[in-house]
């Protein structure tokens, strides 16, 4: 490394150090014909190396080998795009294979099955919840405990049964204890889900709580607001409603929800007659 890109590089490091920052980097391999980036940190540059210390003292520079940490050619660039995954499977059951042996994030790990969807191949409304519990994961089917159970009271009470409907989540897997799922884990399932979207090409989407909102729409508003409106993914539209396990929790929910529910129908029957 030359020596003025090394004392920019020091000096940069430092200023993040100074400001309570924690900067974690991996140096990229240079281009073909070029040497190879360094197995280590810049010379001169002092930094702790993995595992990261506890919250309160990440207050230093950590040289990461971790190949999860986005690689950052250059340190006064920011992180390199990551790499597009194509899941290139043209039908749901295929699609559905190269999930059971999706090893793209941890909770892999700790799954007793994956969660794919179902219903209808042809379904014109697709309903997306957020993570698969623990029958879910047992079953390997979406909203088959008590939320599912009042799931599909709430499809009849619209005019639907399960099996004229497609029912699937934002991730495919069970996170532990059914926390809340993790940025990384949905950006690694998110390509499945857009895929099985393309192939069942629904007239509309209802996104079952404001985990699955966010992670469909990209929207971090709350769930009040983004239930007064129609949002569009790739030009579908998406309606927002509760997730059937808030409304087991808070029955009070239920009117606000039918409600939803209505307007979900609605764009359904609306979409059908264009069509």
């Amino acid at each position: 490394m030359a020596a003025d890109v090394r004392d920019g590089a020091r000096r940069y490091l430092e200023r993040r150090r100074m400001s309570g920052v924690e900067v974690v980097y991996r140096v990229a391999a240079e281009s073909a014909g070029e040497p190879a980036a360094p197995a280590g940190p810049p010379d001169g540059i002092p930094v702790a190396t993995s595992p990261a210390p506890p919250a309160e003292e990440r207050r230093g520079v950590r040289f990461s080998r971790d190949r999860h940490v986005p690689v950052q050619s250059s340190l006064f660039a920011g992180p390199a795009p990551a790499e597009r995954f194509d899941p290139g499977a043209n039908d749901l059951g295929s699609l559905e294979r190269l999930v059971s042996a999706c090893r793209r994030c941890g909770l892999c790990d700790g799954r007793t099955r994956t969660v794919f969807g179902s219903g209808s191949p042809a379904a014109k409304i697709v309903f997306i919840g957020e993570a698969p519990g623990r029958e879910e994961d047992l079953q390997g089917l979406p909203f088959v405990g008590r939320a599912g159970q009042l799931l599909t009271k709430m499809l009849a009470a619209i005019g639907f049964t399960r099996e004229e409907v497609y029912i699937t989540n934002i991730l495919k897997c069970r996170p532990p204890n059914n926390r809340d799922p993790q940025e990384d884990e949905m950006g690694a399932c998110e390509p499945y889900l857009a895929r099985q979207l393309e192939i069942i090409r629904p007239a509309v989407i209802c996104a079952l709580g404001r985990v699955a909102a966010h992670g469909l729409l990209k929207k971090g508003t709350s769930l009040s607001f983004l239930r007064r409106a129609v949002h569009y993914y790739n030009d579908i539209p998406v309606a927002v409603t509760y997730h059937p396990a808030a409304l087991l929790r808070n029955p009070n929910l239920k009117r606000d929800a039918w409600e939803d529910l209505q307007m979900a129908r609605r764009l359904h029957d609306e979409r059908i007659r264009e069509e």
